[in-house]
């Protein structure tokens, strides 16, 4: 048994205890008539076990700003953040919202694959001269943009003096022994021109009796040089390129380089007059030390049905390999248009063609000179 003064030291004990210290965050603030005091964290909800939801004043609310999964996401899946109501239209999230960098190559390779559908299929369009615009713009402007831009370096002015719309008739020199000035000429222009447009090239005859070169041809835009296939593009509204010199520019010697051969009979200037087209003269330097033509090789030329043979620094010595164009530095120059609208009534006239012609002729050759004073070295920077 316990004595009397054994009882009161025991309820002395428990009136003056020391209350223990919980380790964790401090107590809630003490309530009063059941209302939380200023400042106190919101209860937060608690499912205990059976999943009833009800809610618990044990803990504080989650933070706002933190996502939750869903009820209907399985177990241990990630939680992907999702773009608040505060974050403004258009601006990225997180990188696994806005894409991968994989992302770009499947896009590439579903327009591949897309492009090799409709070609298979059969389902493209090509106008009366054969031009297909789908295979221009996917497989030759790449290839010939590597070219001009990278490996040729070209610099071109004056494409303000080419028209927004409408026909126009393009005039150029022509060199190089390879008329690769032509394809260069079209590409740079649907490049550098605001409105991108097409250059509708006209090619001598022996282009268009070459199997394969007469198919790619047409289809990237080229028809035969002759006055009623200009002028049919010309009165659709289309920029015609045309070489007068033929292949006496593209044939000529090195040494000859940079002098303009005899613009023929002046035809391209009958089909500008008879269809009103202003005239744009464009010259050309760089094409000449592609692949500089030290010699012609007329018997074997004869031989082979071929208007020359050319014997260059790389060719024939290396084989295939001389076919690989030098490095030299272009500059693409457009003239300002020659108007022929108020000169349509004298298209059968001899002299207004040959007068017209010369005109052409010298505005290219200055504009040569001037560019070639602007480049001292044909492979400098």
């Amino acid at each position: 048994m316990t004595g009397p003064d054994e009882h009161d030291d025991a309820r002395l004990g428990r009136r003056y205890a020391v209350p223990r210290r919980v380790a964790g965050p401090s107590a809630e603030p003490a309530r009063r008539n059941g209302h939380r005091p200023a400042g106190a964290a919101a209860p937060r909800a608690v499912e205990p076990a059976g999943g009833t939801g009800a809610m618990s004043d044990d803990e504080p609310d989650p933070p706002t700003d933190t996502p939750q999964p869903s009820a209907s996401a399985p177990a241990g899946d990630p939680v992907v953040a999702r773009p608040s109501a505060s974050v403004p239209a258009g601006d990225p999230v997180a990188p696994a919202v806005t894409g991968r960098p994989g992302d770009v190559w499947d896009r590439r390779v579903a327009g591949g694959l897309a492009f090799l559908r409709r070609r298979l299929s059969g389902e493209y369009e090509v106008d009366e001269f054969g031009f297909d615009r789908e295979l221009t713009d996917a497989v030759f402007h790449p290839l010939l943009r590597r070219l001009y831009r990278d490996w040729f370096r070209t610099e071109v002015t004056g494409v303000e003096h080419v028209p927004d719309d409408g026909p126009a008739l393009v005039v150029g020199n022509h060199s190089g022994t390879v008329a690769l000035d032509a394809l260069i000429l079209s590409t740079a222009l649907h490049d550098r021109h605001p409105n991108h447009r097409y250059l509708r090239l006209l090619g001598a005859d022996l282009v268009f009796r070459m199997p394969v070169v007469s198919e790619l041809a047409r289809k990237t835009g080229g028809t035969v040089a002759c006055n009623p296939d200009a002028e049919r593009l010309l009165s659709g509204g289309e920029l015609v390129g045309v070489f007068p010199e033929g292949f006496k520019g593209i044939g000529k010697l090195y040494s000859e380089r940079y002098k303009l051969q005899r613009f023929g009979r002046g035809g391209f200037v009958s089909a500008a007059l008879r269809t009103g087209t202003p005239i744009v003269p464009v010259a050309i330097v760089g094409g000449e030390e592609i692949y500089p033509m030290l010699a012609d090789v007329k018997p074997l030329a004869r031989l082979l049905k071929l208007p020359y043979f050319p014997v260059t620094p790389t060719f024939p010595w290396l084989g295939p390999l001389g076919m690989v164009p030098l490095p030299s530095k272009w500059l693409i120059e457009f003239c300002p248009p020659i108007p022929t609208a108020h000169l349509v009534d004298s298209a059968d006239d001899p002299l207004v063609v040959f007068n017209l012609a010369d005109q052409v002729r010298e505005t290219i050759q200055q504009s040569l000179h001037r560019l070639l004073e602007r480049r001292p070295d044909p492979f400098g920077p």
